[in-house]
């Protein structure tokens, strides 16, 4: 499987997402945010967590704007895998694959702990690795956390299983809890915890190593 995990200015995490993805057996490349191409053959694209461009504007809203976005959101609207975390669901909503928007937690304080998190579907190639309602354990780390959207579309999510972590005790505000969230083809996910950083002992943690090893399973098997 072949990786490739856009930097933007600001983001912090780019090389953590990219030893996740290089653990679970993917050929990772790094991909600046003014380049106009992806790799060939990329299978998967990760946008990381961090504050690009200094979180100026709205989280998220400049870095939609890069030139590599428009090659980001071709991707996924030819159905390619794209995997948003934290400061990347920011952009995810942003460019609009994802609905919804990630506003200011609601204790209007950054927020940097492990929280429990609910796993709502196992029917997706980021979540077949768990259990439907399995309770995990992964670090959050982020001050504009807090899922927004209105009831219609929390009402379209649930109804079409597309709600792929729920906080077990929400930390943010975030409505129905929800700190993840699937495309309606379930290939693009969004989620404001970083399982890049649950994904070795050293980390204190392995609860996210399964996202990342379910991921590479089931798109070499593809």
């Amino acid at each position: 499987m072949r990786a490739a995990v856009i930097v933007f200015p600001g983001s912090n995490c780019d090389r953590d997402l990219a030893v996740a993805f290089r653990e679970a057996g993917c050929t990772v490349e790094m991909v600046w945010h003014k380049d106009t191409s992806l790799p060939e053959g990329v299978d998967i694209i990760g946008l990381p967590g961090g504050f690009s461009f200094g979180d100026y504007l709205r989280c998220g809203a400049i870095a939609a704007n890069s030139p590599i976005c428009t090659e980001v959101k071709a991707h996924a609207d030819r159905g390619g895998y794209v995997v948003g975390i934290c400061n990347g669901f920011q952009v995810l909503t942003e460019t609009g694959l994802l609905p919804g928007a990630l506003l200011r937690n609601g204790g209007i304080k950054y927020i940097c702990r492990t929280v429990p998190l609910i796993v709502e579907t196992a029917d997706s190639v980021y979540t077949n690795g768990y259990d439907a309602g399995q309770e995990i354990e992964i670090p959050i780390a982020h001050h504009d956390g807090n899922y927004t959207a209105t009831d219609d579309v929390v009402s379209e999510l649930t109804d079409n299983d597309r709600i792929a972590f729920r906080y077990g005790a929400n930390p943010n505000g975030s409505t129905a809890d929800i700190a993840g969230i699937l495309s309606s083809n379930r290939r693009v996910l969004g989620m404001m915890p970083h399982p890049e950083r649950a994904a070795d002992e050293q980390h204190g943690g392995t609860d996210g190593k399964a996202l990342f090893a379910s991921l590479a399973s089931a798109l070499t098997a593809a």
